[in-house]
């Protein structure tokens, strides 16, 4: 069976250099699903590349269609931006080829439970608090108009949503430590290889 790789972690903790990088390992062959979001790009992001740039009455009629599958709704101080996964085919539990996707606890969570708990797999990294406010507060700086304030308000939020009775009640019970992000990645794709090898 093919699995569904849930990439997550707190902001800055370097989830969209792993997605990147997990997807050009030729020898992994994973099947990208991209998620949709209301807020606006990041200097540098692409629609249909990091997320499906959509506005509020996009989310509202994939809704309406019964094809939101999860969504989470941040108050920011720019108003509430939504992030959500649509079943539009990309996902498809009895294909052959492994995919991934980043998302939350609470993404994963929902997903585990639409498509089964034996098709969805965690993947968890995490960074040391000081180093990832010192990387989020550089990524920052880079914006044409960098949003110190929502910054900080993604930090605290990240603090509650990924606490260690969330992890527990997500029974997520393996951890990457990206301490050493090469060493890091390498784990993830071994760990990923071992799952191949075990369903061929």
């Amino acid at each position: 069976m093919a699995k569904l790789y849930c990439l997550m972690g707190k902001s800055a903790s370097g989830k969209d250099t792993f997605y990147k990088d997990l997807m050009e390992e030729e020898k992994l062959h994973l099947k990208t699903v991209v998620s949709y979001t209301t807020r606006p790009p990041r200097e540098g992001e692409k629609d249909g590349v990091e997320y499906h740039f959509v506005s509020r009455q996009q989310l509202e009629d994939y809704d309406q269609a019964g094809k939101v599958i999860e969504c989470r709704n941040y108050p920011t101080v720019h108003g509430i931006w939504s992030y959500f996964t649509v079943d539009d085919g990309q996902i498809d539990p009895k294909g052959q080829q492994d995919m991934l996707i980043i998302g939350t606890l609470e993404s994963y969570e929902k997903l585990r439970d639409y498509f089964g708990k034996e098709y969805v797999e965690p993947i968890y990294i995490h960074v040391e608090d000081g180093e990832r406010l010192m990387r989020a507060l550089l990524r920052e700086r880079q914006q044409e108009q960098p949003k110190y304030a929502e910054m900080c308000r993604r930090y605290l939020a990240d603090e509650k949503d990924f606490s260690q009775e969330n992890l527990e009640k997500c029974e997520i019970t393996e951890i990457y430590e990206n301490s050493n992000y090469e060493n890091c990645l390498q784990q993830i794709i071994r760990n990923i290889e071992a799952h191949h090898k075990n369903v061929v």
